[in-house]
């Protein structure tokens, strides 16, 4: 008997755990997960920061008769660039001493921002391969 109330105790003790298990994150990790999404938008923008040279390059070597439309396309080539290098040069991770409100508002700003940089990278992106030719198809053995 003593040993079925010891049993019964321990899981009143542990079903009073359980909603901690389930309950909702607590600010500090509202705030990490923010940075995280952050953090992660940063970088998978980053990995594509080659594209933006690479179409830079692509378009100065266009014929002289495309020019016009290479060059307007190069500028907001380089505006997306600008755009990703002044948003790292202005980021600055909360102290962690600040409110967690604040800390959370902050990375919200940030996610906004990083998302803009994203859309003008994608619209630059597009319309210079809009201007490119398409590439040549690859050599295949028949064709050969």
């Amino acid at each position: 008997m003593r040993t079925f109330s010891i049993v019964v105790a321990l899981l009143i003790g542990l079903s009073g755990l359980l909603p901690a298990c389930t309950s909702s994150p607590n600010p500090a990790e509202q705030v990490a997960a923010a940075e995280q999404r952050v953090l992660a938008s940063h970088d998978s923008l980053m990995a594509r920061m080659d594209q933006l040279y690479s179409r830079r390059q692509q378009l100065q070597a266009l014929p002289a008769a495309d020019s016009a439309g290479a060059a307007a396309r190069r500028r907001a080539l380089l505006a997306a660039e600008s755009a990703m290098m002044g948003w790292m040069h202005q980021y600055r991770k909360p102290a962690d001493t600040v409110a967690p409100a604040r800390q959370l508002a902050y990375f919200a700003r940030q996610q906004q921002r990083i998302d803009s940089v994203g859309l003008l990278m994608n619209s630059s992106l597009d319309s210079a391969q809009a201007l490119l030719p398409a590439a040549p198809a690859a050599a295949t053995p028949s064709s050969l």
